[in-house]
């Protein structure tokens, strides 16, 4: 077991991302390595659990489970209140440590119990899912949905360490991990030019979930976001570059009740939208929009967005939390690699990009 290490740093100290084949079955070892508290409760749901469930207790003896629904839906205040009870039920205290074990919507929403009950205990991030070990796993941000947007409610909470094993990946659905390839991309379009082509390069390999091909791109993908988090933790600045995709994403997300896409698809199509009105202002060659097109359609079918009407997708953008003062801050690509941020889109120009994707006009 030779895992590769990726280091964040935080005002907090920072914290270790270690990725490497078969790192579940060693989890309890490296939390004894770490000192990290014995009391540990698993935070996962009944699907990841069927899949993993006799590895991971095998490797946390004693460790006590606690399972909330499966899917982006659940993501609610709700949730993380039958967490919270669950850990009054067991007397749980200050010495004790969530481990998240799943994708994105598992580790947001123990994250945010373990940023918030007793005002903070211990957490561990264990994804399981492609687009959680590239990106939600890592920077410390936690949280979950309202009824008018996603992740309104959260807070910065970073782990004591993130544990990624891509050997787990091959249980994914092949939609679920094609999903975590289109967050590849975002990586690569906003941040990497050289990664972009590595996937444009790959991507035949890249379909299949195999630990040979897909461990150096979640690697660059970590070093790529620990980078940016241990410049920028609390998004102020340069961390808002991640948000490349997720304005109209988000949205897209919200209006069909989180039923609809993954969030690697709704992504996918946010891209598409910031990338049209980049062209259209004259900050993106249609080639690099051409190429990006190419790239995310190539991976496979999104979901359908016709049926999306475009002003309502407008006013959903509105109610994003990257709404600063009654701007909306958007990130669009200058190129293959590079974004610029700007809070000056009017609506026109994202209804015509919504329109020029897809949705409907009317």
């Amino acid at each position: 077991m030779h895992p590769v290490r990726v280091d964040v740093r935080t005002a907090t100290g920072g914290y270790a991302v270690l990725l490497g084949e078969g790192l579940t079955d060693h989890l309890g070892r490296l939390l004894d390595e770490r000192h990290i508290f014995p009391r540990r409760f698993i935070v996962t749901n009944p699907v990841v659990w069927r899949f993993h469930g006799e590895r991971i207790a095998g490797a946390l003896p004693g460790a006590e489970v606690i399972q909330v629904s499966d899917g982006e839906r659940h993501k609610h205040l709700a949730s993380v209140a039958h967490i919270y009870e669950a850990l009054v039920c067991a007397d749980a205290d200050r010495g004790c440590v969530i481990i998240a074990v799943g994708g994105g919507v598992i580790g947001d929403m123990a994250g945010f119990a373990a940023a918030t009950y007793l005002r903070g205990i211990g957490l561990v991030q264990v994804p399981t899912t492609l687009l959680a070990q590239v990106d939600a796993s890592v920077g410390g941000k936690v949280g979950v949905n309202l009824a008018a947007g996603k992740n309104l409610v959260g807070a910065f909470y970073p782990p004591l360490v993130v544990v990624a094993d891509p050997a787990v990946l091959q249980t994914l659905p092949r939609r679920e991990y094609r999903a975590g390839l289109y967050e590849v991309i975002k990586y690569g379009m906003a941040c990497s030019a050289d990664l972009f082509r590595r996937v444009q390069a790959e991507a035949a390999h890249l379909a299949n979930p195999a630990a040979s091909f897909i461990a150096p791109i979640i690697a660059e993908c970590c070093r790529i976001k620990a980078e940016i988090v241990s410049a920028d933790e609390r998004e102020s600045g340069p961390r808002r570059v991640l948000n490349f995709g997720h304005t109209a994403g988000h949205a897209i997300e919200s209006l069909t009740s989180y039923r609809r896409f993954r969030h690697g698809e709704a992504i996918a199509w946010g891209m598409l939208v910031a990338s049209q009105v980049a062209v259209a202002r004259g900050l993106l060659t249609s080639d690099d929009d051409r190429a990006l097109e190419a790239l995310i359609m190539n991976l496979g079918p999104l979901p359908h967005i016709a049926d999306l009407r475009a002003a309502q997708t407008v006013e959903a953008m509105r109610r994003d939390k990257k709404v600063v003062n009654g701007r909306l801050h958007f990130v669009l690509p200058t190129g293959i690699g590079t974004t610029t941020i700007v809070d000056d889109v009017s609506e026109g120009e994202l209804t015509a990009a919504l329109t020029l994707v897809g949705f409907a006009a009317a």
